[in-house]
């Protein structure tokens, strides 16, 4: 046992000596954090809206008065049939348009050339309207009143963070120490192979902590995201999820033999399914049925889903019981064929 800390402590000096994957593994969840909720946000606020009505009775005045005092809509002007409008929408001067007509109630004319924002205006728009007593429009939002995008994005930032982090930097370290010849050096020591590749791995699994205790603060401190779910059930099944990113990336040092290599596996098998297959972008069920199939075996679909449950919604851990079973046997797959090929190439 203390020559397994011995490596250990080995192991974390080898990370904290090296200043600039410390910056990168610390500084990329606060910067990616900050612009996931601040910058790069699908929030609505200012929404350039024409009003197309031929008389302002009390019930449109209404209405109108709850758009403009809005955060989200701005009141440009007021016209007096949909073909106009139609033509400022078309020109670029407005993004929406409202139709207030006697016979037909509320019409919601849209610019479709952004499907995503245009469904979330015309969410919007109802659920801004939907008290007033013109419209029998009836609508209620869970979770997520404030329809804010960093509901949204910080689980998946956690999914993807952790995964790149443990599996990519356990796979660049491993090769590293083949690429040097120190590895071969490693194994002939009296600590047996396998403790040698969980020594390395447990100051990352550290570090993996240390960053989503930091993420978590930063969501619920900075960009007000909720932790609506129990603190322990969100740690435990983030604890499963660092362990099968670990073994994600045993495996892929036992395939890669430089670090060069190791970087475009994790990049390919990591990086790109993660942002485009994981729902952290865009919906599983809006995309295509073979890519669904595909986005079934990305582990970060499974957790980011744990998550929002978790932590947006607050239920039981009962509710993810599918979410905590697959990342389960997919841990224990993609350990067991870690190991399996790192005995063969110990013999």
């Amino acid at each position: 046992m203390k020559q397994f800390i011995a490596f250990v402590i080995k192991e974390a000096k080898h990370i904290l000596r090296d200043k600039r994957t410390m910056l990168i593994l610390f500084g990329m969840p606060v910067v990616m954090m900050l612009l996931f909720g601040f910058a790069i946000t699908t929030d609505v606020k200012n929404v350039r809206t024409v009003v197309v009505t031929s008389e302002m009775s009390p019930r449109t005045q209404q209405a109108v008065e709850r758009l403009a005092q809005s955060e989200y809509f701005i009141i440009t002007q007021t016209v007096k049939t949909p073909k106009d409008a139609e033509q400022l929408i078309r020109s670029q001067k407005a993004d929406m348009a409202l139709v207030f007509a006697q016979n037909r109630g509320l019409q919601i004319m849209v610019d479709g050339s952004d499907p995503n924002m245009a469904q979330q205006w015309t969410t919007y728009a109802q659920q801004t309207i939907a008290n007033s007593s013109l419209s029998t429009i009836h609508s209620q939002l869970l979770y997520n009143p404030q329809m804010k995008s960093a509901y949204n994005f910080v689980p998946a930032i956690m999914g993807m963070l952790l995964m790149l982090i443990c599996a990519m930097m356990t796979s660049i370290s491993i090769v590293r120490e083949k690429e040097k010849g120190t590895m071969e050096v490693l194994l002939v020591s009296p600590v047996r192979p396998l403790m040698v590749i969980i020594a390395k791995a447990v100051p990352y699994l550290v570090l993996a902590f240390a960053i989503l205790i930091t993420i978590l603060l930063m969501a619920r401190f900075v960009l007000g995201v909720p932790l609506a779910g129990s603190l322990f059930w969100i740690l435990a099944v983030s604890t499963l999820y660092i362990l099968l990113a670990l073994s994600l990336g045993l495996l892929i040092s036992n395939v890669a033999q430089t670090q060069l290599v190791a970087l475009l596996l994790s990049a390919m098998v990591l990086l790109m399914p993660v942002v485009m297959l994981s729902g952290m972008l865009f919906p599983v069920e809006s995309m295509p049925t073979i890519l669904q199939w595909i986005s079934a075996i990305v582990p970060p679909r499974y957790y980011i889903e744990a998550m929002r449950k978790l932590m947006i919604m607050g239920v039981d851990i009962g509710e993810v019981a599918h979410e905590v079973i697959v990342l389960a046997i997919m841990t224990v797959v993609l350990l067991a064929i870690a190991l399996k090929k790192f005995n063969v190439r110990l013999e």
